[in-house]
């Protein structure tokens, strides 16, 4: 199937290059950036020089993605909602990476992005695409918009504590870190080695854009606040509920994520705390939880790869199932160690 990748020199589109060249049924037909057209993908990205040794990087058009079976869109958002309303019935399958079609109500974009929305009239014909949560309506979907990366360690590690009404779903507190891979492959004075390396810092306190699709994929009232790690790739979520329940413990909370999860080939539920450098370079979620008597305070983790199940994986994941390929097709479960 041909596959064209609209923002493929920033980082997750080079991750959705390197999943297409380990999937069997994905050929990367069009790899458009318009800041890196002319150049070779092997000259910026040197690791995907035995992938890609001929194809180049593009100023790629809507007529020159229209008609692919498949099309990711790895632009900055409100970009990608303009290119997305040019496609939507133009192609087989389009994933969009962006934040643009996540949301329902196009009044939370405006006031948590900065700005109307570009193309309200197609937000409810998108599919949100975390396949643990919304298997159902990915399978056979055409538009689907794959979630941020914070929201799906969030909603994983929540969702199912939440919807069985083990805890409460108001004054939820998510507490995040995540690699600078998350901040793009933009040159910035706040993600340069010598600002990144030796620190710790929150960022986004109170207005983080991601907090209403947290809530919308969780159900609950959430306090997010992010970290910027000083680490490549990984983003682990702590999450504190109160209980809904009287006597909960441990093994209840283990036992509703096991529950919720079984079955899942990319996720993990387990007594130990998660790493992120166990998903590193995989499309796995490792989770864990906790209740603590002494406090009164439910404890759930969530690790992923930012750019594995927090981007470009995910939508590799959501693109198989509605394409109607087997759901862990050019995927891996297995992170990269050491």
């Amino acid at each position: 199937m041909r596959v064209g990748v609209a923002g493929a020199s920033g980082y997750a589109g080079a991750e959705l290059l390197r999943l297409c060249a380990g999937h069997p049924e994905l050929e990367v037909v069009v790899a458009g950036a318009d800041s890196q057209a002319g150049q070779p993908v092997s000259a910026l990205y040197p690791s995907l020089a035995g992938a890609y040794p001929a194809l180049a990087f593009a100023k790629a058009g809507i007529d020159d993605l229209a008609g692919l079976e498949v099309v990711f869109l790895a632009l900055p958002h409100g970009e990608s909602a303009a290119v997305a309303a040019e496609l939507v019935d133009r192609v087989g399958v389009l994933v969009d990476l962006s934040a643009d079609f996540r949301l329902s109500d196009a009044g939370l974009y405006e006031q948590w992005y900065g700005m109307v929305h570009p193309a309200p009239e197609l937000l409810a014909r998108f599919v949100y695409g975390l396949p643990e949560l919304h298997r159902a309506e990915l399978e056979g979907a055409r538009l689907v918009a794959a979630p941020g990366c914070y929201p799906t360690a969030s909603a994983l590690a929540l969702s199912p504590l939440v919807r069985t009404g083990l805890v409460e779903p108001s004054g939820v507190v998510v507490d995040a870190a995540s690699g600078v891979s998350g901040a793009g492959r933009k040159v910035a004075a706040h993600t340069q080695f010598n600002t990144v390396d030796e620190d710790f810092v929150a960022y986004g306190l109170l207005t983080h854009r991601h907090t209403p699709e947290i809530e919308q994929a969780t159900g609950a009232q959430v306090l997010f606040t992010p970290h910027l790690a000083p680490m490549n790739r990984g983003i682990l979520a702590t999450c504190y509920t109160r209980p809904a329940v009287s006597a909960l413990t441990t093994a209840d909370v283990l036992g509703a994520l096991a529950a919720a999860y079984e079955g899942e080939e990319f996720v993990v539920v387990g007594e130990a705390p998660p790493s992120t450098k166990a998903t590193f370079g995989s499309n796995a979620a490792h989770l864990t939880a906790r209740v603590d008597p002494r406090t009164g305070w439910v404890l759930s983790l969530c690790a992923i790869d930012n750019l594995g199940k927090g981007a470009s994986g995910q939508a590799v994941q959501c693109a198989n199932l509605a394409l109607g390929l087997p759901e862990g097709l050019g995927l891996t479960v297995a992170g990269v160690y050491p």
